[in-house]
């Protein structure tokens, strides 16, 4: 096998399987979105700590729908850079997760550590979940100059 054959496998499009992932992405983001927006929009008299939630919410949804038209849009893995984006994307909203389940754990008598052991293994397995997609991008991207391209 050549380079350039080595180079055309490591470009080939997304697969059926994570293109429905994909689309779910987008799809779930937008519709998740669209509700936290309509159940915001029709309570007037919310908390301020109950607005910023809910807005924060809009916002991680906004942006699995954007990840989903933009690796859709895009056709090809790019070098398991969608898997990079969509690693900071879910490490993101579980910051945020776990900064809400500690602020409400806190403020709670008595703590509860059940509900804090799940966000931290939620955390750990984002991060996770990241270091393996660098990890795999950063493969494909020394493969892809060994080969010269």
């Amino acid at each position: 096998m050549n380079a350039e054959e080595m180079l055309a496998r490591l470009e080939r499009p997304l697969s059926p399987w994570r293109r429905v992932a994909t689309a779910a992405a987008a799809i779930g983001g937008c519709a998740g979105a669209a509700a936290i927006g309509v159940l915001w929009a029709t309570e007037p008299d919310l908390p301020v700590r109950t607005q910023v939630a809910f807005a924060a919410l809009v916002a991680v949804g906004l942006a699995w729908a954007g990840y989903g038209v933009w690796a859709l849009t895009r056709r090809t893995p790019l070098f398991a850079r969608d898997r990079v984006v969509a690693g900071w994307l879910a490490l993101g909203a579980t910051v945020l997760l776990t900064g809400l389940v500690v602020a409400v754990t806190v403020a709670r008598r008595p703590a509860q550590p059940l509900l804090l052991a799940l966000v931290l293994a939620l955390l750990a397995l984002a991060v996770v979940n990241l270091v393996r997609a660098r990890a795999a991008r950063s493969a494909l991207l020394r493969r892809k100059h060994e080969l010269g391209g």
